[in-house]
């Protein structure tokens, strides 16, 4: 039975990693290429243009004066209205479980991946590692 356990626990950690691995290159796949316009972003809630072979709702566009949070994908947009909301840094952990996420890693690291990407992006600060927040007039109701 001890035999069995370990190698469910194996099993199980082999899983995790292989959806972290997933999401990776997922996202990967999604960047724009080096040099190519990847996106015309709205303004004011117009959508931004898919670049090609990107999953859908995964392009963040180059925050920019007058760009407003819902031009970002449903999954993007909650994660600046929970860091709004909480008014403060938070890490990964505690954003996956305020997004309704159990914190497990797999969770964890999608979250951290999106968190970022919008860093990235000029949506979000991320002053310490692991530590985000949202940027002073790019939050909802800018």
């Amino acid at each position: 039975m001890e035999g069995l356990e370990a190698e469910l626990r194996e099993a199980e950690a082999a899983w995790e990693r292989f959806v972290i691995a997933r999401q990776a290159v997922a996202e990967v796949l999604a960047e724009p290429a080096a040099g190519e316009e990847a996106l015309s972003a709205g303004v004011s809630g117009e959508r931004p243009a898919r670049v090609a072979g990107a999953a859908p709702g995964s392009v963040v566009p180059v925050w920019r004066e007058g760009l407003a949070p819902d031009s970002l994908a449903p999954d993007y947009r909650r994660l600046v209205e929970v860091l709004a909301a909480s008014g403060e840094k938070t890490d990964c952990r505690r954003l996956a479980a305020a997004l309704g996420l159990e914190p497990v890693p797999a969770k964890v690291e999608g979250v951290r991946s999106k968190a970022k990407r919008l860093a990235a992006r000029g949506w979000l600060a991320e002053e310490q590692p692991g530590m985000f927040s949202v940027l002073a007039g790019r939050g909802v109701g800018s």
